[in-house]
């Protein structure tokens, strides 16, 4: 999963301005009203230490008038695609009114000129199939991205020019962020505020949400299989365990062993939990660990290395710069606070 991939201005086009980092959510007709909210709840907790909010974020329609949810109700929307033109990030939550998307087909002259309206650079952010609105404004042409996991093939058909990717809960290809289905666009948001603002301010979002601030693996863990007996051991103790070892060397063997499993059984069982391997979930572990020791403490990079289990300086640059297109002296400069500079 790609969690960071520029080094630009962490904060946005809205502290270049002084003010709150503008978002308009695209509201069309078939909407559903969890994942329309999503983004007003998640990025609306995100505050400064003085309990500034950090984004300002507007309902929009496509020409001003109000639309009908999926749930039955109409969506009355503050602001017309006006919003859009002046945003600094536009969210598109899905529709389960234009089928015709499904199959390729051109977006209602309405919501295409809408589109059109958006400022070049402006960052743009899907959740579930509102990717379909992107891919048929051909904003997703050559890059890649997610959708819910069930939509993927009907999307792959009907969009050949974008790099899908099923498994994951979100992509970030910069300026522009794609989500999974339903609750993947709070993981997303969550991700939005943690690139503007840094992990801590994201943490403290999540717990206002009551939400994980970061979820395992991704959509693998989701697509319908089998269901594994009951009476089969999970590898959750274990992941929970590996959590307070991360410094440590932690073969495939030691994993195994705590969870009192086989090699092929373990390494089989995990990646159905969690959608990824051991090795990619410790990697990413440690990552994490590494940008919160960057952010919140002054630790030589060689040190954070080492508490991270990353082994080395030089270990932990090129994981950084493989996983996030950024040094961690860059990320530090980026997120770091008072202690960490």
């Amino acid at each position: 999963m790609r969690t960071f991939t520029h080094e630009g201005d962490p904060t946005g086009a809205g502290a270049a301005r002084g003010g709150p980092h503008r978002v308009a959510v695209l509201a069309l007709p078939g909407v559903p009203p969890f994942e329309l909210g999503i983004p007003s709840r998640v990025l609306g907790s995100a505050i400064d230490e003085a309990g500034r909010p950090l984004y300002e974020v507007t309902v929009c329609t496509a020409d001003g008038a109000p639309v009908l949810s999926d749930a039955g109700f109409s969506v009355q929307p503050a602001a017309g695609p006006e919003a859009l033109a002046a945003a600094d990030t536009v969210v598109l939550p899905p529709t389960h009114a234009m089928p015709e998307l499904g199959e390729g087909g051109p977006l209602p002259p309405e919501v295409a000129a809408a589109i059109a309206g958006i400022r070049p650079g402006t960052r743009l952010v899907s959740i579930c199939s509102g990717s379909y609105v992107l891919a048929a404004a051909g904003l997703l042409d050559g890059r890649p991205a997610t959708t819910h996991w069930n939509l993927a093939p009907e999307f792959r058909r009907a969009y050949p020019r974008v790099k899908v990717d099923e498994e994951v809960l979100f992509v970030d290809d910069g300026d522009v962020l794609t989500s999974a289905g339903v609750a993947a666009g709070v993981d997303l948001c969550l991700h939005l505020v943690r690139r503007d603002h840094g992990a801590a301010v994201a943490n403290r979002a999540a717990r206002m949400c009551v939400v994980p601030p970061w979820r395992d693996g991704g959509q693998a863990q989701f697509i319908d299989r089998p269901v594994p007996e009951p009476a089969l051991a999970g590898t959750s103790a274990t992941r929970a365990w590996a959590l307070e070892h991360l410094a440590e060397p932690l073969t495939l063997t030691r994993l195994a062993e705590h969870a009192r499993m086989s090699l092929r059984s373990f390494t089989r069982r995990f990646r159905d939990e969690v959608g990824m391997t051991p090795v990619q979930w410790l990697t990413a572990q440690r990552l994490e660990l590494a940008k919160q020791l960057l952010e919140t403490t002054d630790l030589p990079v060689d040190v954070v290395a080492h508490r991270a289990g990353l082994g080395s300086g030089n270990s932990l640059r090129s994981h950084m710069r493989a996983a996030f297109g950024i040094s961690p002296a860059a990320y530090r400069r980026a997120f770091g606070g008072p202690a960490a500079r």
